[in-house]
């Protein structure tokens, strides 16, 4: 794969592998020491639960009078400047576009939106508190066509809110960004089943050959990880969609892939014939506000594939690294085989026509 080597060489330290907020080691943080933590910066007494996060410690706390927040203590090799890029997005989009439910800053008591403390292993981490949004996550509910479509707009909203949003935190390498899928090929190593890795040696070819594309598309900040988990709803309120959280894959990239993300989030476990059904209801409502490309409409079936492929390579990656983590690392990579040979047994072209009936 000639793009694969050739951009092994523009990253030649690979630096996906040394990348600290994937990479790094992380010693939690118990709830008394998140019950201190939220005393002594923002003077509240309040009840704790952990919620499970990939790389860094994120608690819900319930104060006494009825307030809830979300405290979130960055794992400690995490950059600082990334750190602030996720706390300036929200404040931006709360200008910008306020109707928009995401997250609130809250300051603590020395009116600071982010700031240092040392957990009891001696590690110097960087806190920060953000309103908790009530509601389902999209993840845990159905929803028939009109929500998805619901959902299809507010990430046209969301994308059209961070269109003039600039910050140098966002302008970095990130292994969650497909469009750098390519320079994770030596992950394969990591995947020891022989039809899992030619699977996805067949994937990483095929995305070779739309790269070219994907050069050439939009840009912009963008949240990167409109998935089902990040999406907080409520069936009976006339706006079906009640938030949209996690910032912290927030990242420049092509408007392309940000639209693939949300897609594959709409996929079945067990694909059939109309595996993307769910997700066309989604682009319905997308395509009523916001208006792609047909390069873009082209390559994004190709890029969720790319999503699975991706997924997969960094899950065994780092199920490796921190095996007492594996089954929230891996809780989805299982029903990735599935969908990913449900893309490989497609032509290309065929694969590349799904979306073209929103073309202009």
């Amino acid at each position: 794969m000639s793009t694969v080597k050739n951009l092994l060489i523009n990253h030649p330290s690979k630096p996906m592998l040394r990348h600290g907020d994937l990479a790094g080691e992380q010693s939690s943080i118990s709830i008394n020491e998140a019950s201190d933590i939220v005393k002594k910066y923002f003077g509240i007494i309040a009840k704790f639960k952990r919620f499970e996060s990939e790389k860094d410690d994120t608690f819900l706390v319930n104060t006494v009078k009825g307030e809830k927040f979300v405290l979130k203590v960055a794992n400690a090799n995490e950059k600082i400047d990334e750190i602030k890029m996720q706390q300036s997005i929200l404040k931006h989009i709360q200008i910008t576009t306020p109707s928009l439910p995401v997250p609130r800053i809250k300051l603590n008591v020395d009116h600071e939106d982010i700031f240092q403390i040392e957990d009891k292993s001696g590690t110097k981490r960087y806190a920060r508190m953000i309103t908790f949004i009530e509601g389902t996550p999209l993840c845990d509910t159905n929803s028939n066509s009109k929500e998805r479509q619901d959902v299809g707009r507010i990430l046209a909203r969301l994308e059209d809110s961070t269109k003039n949003f600039s910050h140098s935190g966002a302008d970095r390498y990130y292994a969650w960004d497909v469009q750098n899928l390519l320079t994770l090929e030596p992950l394969l190593k990591w995947v020891s089943e022989p039809s899992h890795r030619s699977a996805l040696e067949k994937g990483l070819e095929r995305f070779e050959m739309i790269s070219p594309i994907l050069k050439k598309c939009r840009k912009q900040i963008l949240h990167n990880d409109f998935s089902k988990s990040n999406i907080i709803v409520d069936h009976k309120s006339n706006n079906f969609v009640k938030g949209i959280i996690d910032f912290g894959d927030t990242v420049r990239t092509a408007i392309a892939v940000d639209v693939s993300t949300a897609l594959l989030n709409q996929l079945p476990e067990k694909p059939h014939n109309n595996i993307f059904a769910d997700s066309l209801d989604l682009m319905e409502g997308y395509s009523s506000i916001a208006t792609l490309t047909n390069e873009e409409l082209e390559i994004i079936p190709h890029l969720v594939m790319g999503r699975v492929v991706a997924r997969a390579l960094i899950t065994h990656w780092r199920k490796n690294l921190f095996p007492d983590n594996e089954t929230y690392i891996m809780r989805n990579t299982e029903r990735g085989w599935h969908q990913l040979d449900w893309f490989l047994s497609r032509p290309k072209e065929q694969i590349s026509d799904i979306l073209i009936r929103f073309s202009i």
